[in-house]
């Protein structure tokens, strides 16, 4: 039996972007958003769409991809605190040498309107890429100040064939179903 204790998505979760599966519509090779994580050259971006969809997963695959700093953390149970604790960690030369991170936030339509707008200064000035996911329309649930500054995009549900290639990819993963 397997010794991790992880869920399997969390154990096969991509790790590149050719590793990834589904949203060949925003992140096919050529499109806007995979030329941007190649060139490391991302700007902030609110990923929205169903549970499921592989919202998290493509946050994790740019945190690979890109040379930055990633911070995750879940709207349900973080505040302004927890911001302010990775503002200071990415300007902390020594824990980033880069000056710059991502910071991932899980259900981003859950932070209000005082949460939101504490992102707005560092999303601003570049000190952070913030990559928001949200199973909520971001054009109702998110702020207007936020939408302006980040690239909103809309993932589809994934096809019968998608879920079939990830599930191929789990028998074949070594941390998957290989093991059993």
């Amino acid at each position: 039996m397997l010794d991790r204790k992880e869920p399997l998505a969390y154990r096969v979760r991509p790790k590149t972007l050719e590793e990834y599966v589904g949203q060949k519509h925003v992140i096919g090779e050529g499109k806007i958003l995979y030329r941007t994580i190649k060139a490391d050259r991302l700007s902030s971006i609110i990923l929205f769409g169903p549970p499921g969809c592989g919202k998290t997963s493509l946050a994790r695959v740019i945190s690979e991809t890109t040379k930055y700093k990633f911070y995750k953390i879940n709207a349900v149970t973080s505040g302004i605190a927890d911001i302010k604790r990775v503002i200071e960690e990415t300007k902390n030369f020594m824990l980033n040498p880069s000056g710059k991170s991502i910071l991932f936030i899980d259900e981003i339509h859950r932070f209000n309107k005082l949460q939101q707008d504490a992102l707005l200064p560092y999303v601003e000035n570049g000190t952070i890429i913030l990559i928001g996911a949200t199973t909520e329309n971001p054009y109702f649930e998110v702020n207007k100040a936020l939408i302006s500054r980040s690239m909103v995009i809309k993932l589809e549900p994934l096809t019968q064939d998608d879920i079939f290639q990830i599930l191929k990819n789990a028998l074949k993963n070594k941390d998957g179903l290989r093991r059993l």
